[in-house]
């Protein structure tokens, strides 16, 4: 097995994902590759709510009161998604397209706030009021204005599919990652018994800038999401809000600044750690209960001894050297 991995990057989902595989057989490895990496574009074309022609665009125009009959796919991860807003306590929610569509706006116009549209887009939001029929593939909105956005579970669903085209081709060794924010493994390396991840601390701290960073986290066949608040911001005259919204609230998560959820399915760690951040501290104890076998930290803000508050289930940090 050779020494150096070969790499293979592709951009979709508007961020860079790239695999790196160790085997044998370099051309084996990169057809696997580039066929992980169709696999990407072509989750990309289901989901991507920006594209008229994409069948969660159709169904945005149409389910308000109407059942869309989709594909078996779309409905069976409409339905993963139900069950994973219950998992994370209605923090995550694919229904959140509206309040998306209402800060953005509040951003366009550099307004801090507009009660009476955020108001209406709450209302129009809430996994709750999405009607799923197994008998005949149908989705239907019981509420007007509803509208379904997947950028919150879409890479980790993603990579789900493309680790299975991996395995199917008989890779044993491989990491994959979309916009390094959340990540697959195959195996290990075949120097060490696991994929070492590093996490780091906000930036724009000086005393970060010397110890960076905050936890290096194991993976071996698992998946691991990192969910923050800076990076995608929604500016507003001088003020910054997370693009992390809260769908109970209408309002930019802000509970925790990074929050990091591993399991077995990128599908669900990409939803959790959306879930954690907006859940914070607290967060942690409800998925230790209700996800034992899931590792998650959240990191909070600086307390008065100078570093981060953090709770953590499974994963160990680097307090800062203050």
């Amino acid at each position: 097995m050779s020494e150096q991995p070969l790499r293979i990057a592709r951009g979709a989902m508007a961020t860079r994902f790239e695999i790196a595989l160790f085997g044998d057989d370099p051309i084996a490895l990169r057809a696997a590759a580039e066929e992980a990496l169709d696999e990407v574009q072509r989750v990309e074309q289901l989901l991507s709510w920006r594209k008229s022609t994409s069948p969660v665009a159709r169904l945005n125009a149409g389910a308000a009161g109407v059942p869309i009959k989709v594909t078996p796919e779309l409905f069976s991860f409409v339905r993963r998604c139900h069950e994973l807003w219950e998992l994370g306590n209605h923090a995550f929610d694919i229904t959140v397209g509206p309040l998306m569509q209402a800060w953005s706006g509040l951003a366009e116009r550099g307004q801090t706030t507009d009660e009476p549209a955020l108001a209406a887009a709450r209302d129009a939001c809430g996994m709750q009021h999405v009607e799923l029929n197994p008998k005949d593939y149908t989705v239907k909105f019981a509420r007007p204005g509803m509208r379904l956005d997947f950028g919150a579970v879409g890479k980790g669903y993603a990579l789900d599919l493309a680790t299975e085209v991996l395995r199917d081709a008989g890779v044993t060794s491989a990491l994959i990652h979309g916009g390094t924010s959340t990540v697959c493994a195959i195996g290990h390396p075949p120097d060490a018994g696991h994929w070492r991840v590093a996490v780091e601390y906000p930036p724009g701290d000086e005393v970060v800038e010397s110890l960076p960073v905050l936890t290096v986290v194991d993976l071996c066949d698992e998946a691991m999401s990192v969910s923050a608040v800076w990076g995608r911001v929604f500016r507003i005259g001088q003020d910054t809000f997370g693009h992390v919204l809260d769908p109970r609230t209408g309002r930019p998560a802000g509970e925790a600044l990074l929050s990091i959820y591993v399991c077995r399915e990128a599908t669900e760690a990409d939803a959790m750690s959306t879930a954690l951040l907006t859940e914070g501290a607290s967060g942690v104890g409800h998925f230790e209960t209700s996800r034992p076998d899931a590792r998650t930290l959240v990191l909070g803000g600086r307390r008065e001894s100078g570093n981060y508050s953090i709770a953590a289930h499974g994963i160990g940090w680097r307090p800062l050297a203050c």
